[in-house]
């Protein structure tokens, strides 16, 4: 043990010296123990860290404590990754732009961040290192073996960062996107029965009945504007579709919004992709929220709209709740029902209505943010292709009026559906933290900082670990020169899908739904819902670019990458549609 001696006059004391003696102590593998000067002249025993840790707060101002706080982390986060590189496999990587931020701010004000995991993989292997906020690093995987090997040990061996975890509380609770382990594994299973083939073909119905009443709205629209063609805003209808739809299949509940009415929560969602909605300030919390939680406090524009998106879903959550409660049938297979009468497994209690709740958050986030979007993506792509869009129509028309069995047998709106998914995922990025030191296989060798080459690497526990989504389905050493081009025909020729994506293993081998104890739980219901969309709206519309085939779309960041026509304010997609007449 070692005794520090600090000044303990008021106008000297505050938290720096507290670090630096923190340092001091945390380098030579230390205890710490502060003493005043009195102190250490006598022979009296030093006074505990916590006591004089208090005395400092006490007399210290705003500054000095945020200073001290600051100055702390920054040495113990240094010092951690110091000890962590002497078992962790050492990766050649990019360097920083930055010194404080590394590559973070180029990658989080990037909407093409799978091109910059791309060219990085090309220069520096399947496995590389990346430099991040305050010197943090991150291990990047763009080999399929890796992959492979990390997905199938999640919620286990590997887990949610605690940045990622605590923005899934502040915004939809301790669901199924927050759960780990034991618990992930739980709740999964209450709800599994819900999202199975079975359960979807009983519900398909549900879904084609609410496409119709778009189908309807849009025939009105064209006839009231003349009868030859109208603008819509798509990305619009598709938002209002996908929520109209899991509302009244999975949750009993009809939001209504296809029908105009008001929902606070709509409101809030499309504040995202707002352009005022960012500013600096905005942008830089939210970069270092992922690496430091406590910053989610700061009250800035971005954090009062996430508060305000979970206040409304709650209250949403609330009427949902209440109505099934009124109408509970014991034998369903709903969402809602199964999540009320889950029990859990060791005490065999009923779960709690705010476990529900959270659950429910969770699955109307994601079917708004995730299907939805895809569902956009997928009327830009036709109405893009024109030639994709008439070969589709061919093949529905030849069909008459499609089941569930007959929409999941299609070939080619199969492929356009499969290629939708490949090319637009919703999800950006897989961020996992190992909670053990591990040792994943790599597919083919890279070399290391030494000049080493090997074909697996060591990983310390603590290590963070990310897959690029897009770098995956769209990169060029694994799907080909033509990876970045849309086009359906690949995975209906008999080599179209290269031996290098076949060893993928997400679901048909793309990455968009994720692989492992964490693939989407609702992947079936979401491509039944794509599938319909585009069944029911090319089998009796034309859709065009509004401004002709060379009309630009470009990403924006709300609380994903939402896609727009550039030039239209907020996160728009208008396009022309005229009634298909054979």
């Amino acid at each position: 043990m070692t005794c520090y001696e600090i000044p303990t006059s008021d106008s000297n004391i505050n938290m720096r010296h507290l670090a630096v003696l923190w340092l001091r102590a945390s380098s030579s593998s230390q205890k710490l123990v502060i003493a005043t000067e009195d102190e250490m002249d006598t022979t009296s025993t030093p006074v505990p860290v916590y006591n004089t840790f208090t005395a400092l707060v006490r007399s210290a101002s705003i500054i000095d404590v945020a200073i001290g706080l600051v100055v702390v982390w920054a040495l113990h986060t240094a010092i951690r990754t110091i000890r962590k590189d002497f078992r962790t496999t050492k990766l050649r990587g990019p360097k920083g732009t930055s010194l404080l931020l590394g590559v973070g701010k180029e990658l989080f004000e990037s909407v093409e961040t799978g091109a910059m995991f791309e060219e990085w993989s090309k220069e520096y292997g399947v496995a590389y290192e990346i430099p991040l906020i305050y010197g943090q690093k991150r291990i990047i995987l763009c080999d399929p073996k890796a992959a492979a090997y990390l997905l199938s040990k999640d919620t286990w061996s590997y887990t949610g960062t605690p940045g990622l975890k605590e923005h899934m509380v502040r915004t939809i609770g301790k669901g199924l996107f927050w759960a780990e382990g034991e618990s992930h594994r739980r709740q999964r299973r209450s709800i599994a029965a819900s999202f199975n083939s079975t359960t979807i073909r009983n519900l398909s119905p549900v879904i084609h009945k609410t496409v119709d009443r778009v189908k309807a709205a849009w025939e009105a629209s064209i006839d009231a504007n003349g009868g030859e063609s109208v603008v819509l805003d798509v990305q619009k209808w598709m938002n209002y579709v996908s929520l109209d739809s899991f509302g009244t299949a999975g949750l009993s509940y009809d939001f209504g919004s296809l029908e105009g009415k008001p929902n606070s929560m709509i409101s809030v969602l499309d504040a995202f992709g707002a352009p005022s909605s960012a500013n600096f300030w905005d942008g830089i919390v939210l970069l270092v929220s992922f690496f430091f939680p406590i910053v989610l406090h700061v009250p800035t524009k971005r954090v009062e709209m996430f508060t305000k998106l979970r206040e409304q879903m709650s209250a949403i959550c609330d009427l949902i709740i209440d109505n099934a409660t009124k109408e509970k049938v014991e034998t369903s297979n709903s969402t809602i029902d199964l999540l009320l009468q889950a029990e859990d497994e060791v005490s065999g209690r009923r779960v709690t209505r705010e476990e529900v709740m959270a659950q429910i958050r969770t699955l109307l986030f994601a079917s708004y943010e995730t299907t939805a979007l895809m569902m956009t993506w997928a009327l830009i792509e036709v109405a893009r292709h024109p030639h994709v869009q008439s070969k589709l129509r061919e093949e529905l028309l030849s069909g008459g009026e499609p089941s569930y069995d007959q929409l999941t047998s299609f070939p080619y709106l199969d492929a356009v559906v499969q290629e939708t998914l490949r090319v637009h995922s919703a999800v950006q990025d897989l961020i996992r933290q190992a909670k053990e030191d591990d040792v994943i296989p790599l597919s083919e060798p890279v070399r290391t900082k030494s000049g080493d080459v090997v074909d697996k690497i060591a990983v310390e526990r603590g290590t963070v670990i990310g897959i690029s989504v897009p770098c995956m389905n769209r990169s060029e050493a694994i799907w080909g020169p033509d990876a970045k081009v849309f086009r359906p025909e690949r995975w209906l020729e008999a080599d179209g899908v290269t031996k290098k994506a076949q060893e993928v293993k997400g679901y048909r081998h793309v990455l968009t739904f994720g692989e492992g104890p964490r693939t989407c739980v609702g992947k079936v219901f979401a491509i039944a819902e794509i599938k319909t969309v585009l069944s029911v709206v090319v089998k009796n519309f034309v859709l065009e670019m509004k401004d002709g085939p060379d009309t630009k779309v470009e990403a924006v960041r709300g609380i994903s990458l939402r896609p727009k026509v550039t030039g239209e304010d907020g996160i728009k997609v208008p396009l022309r549609l005229r009634h298909y007449k054979g």
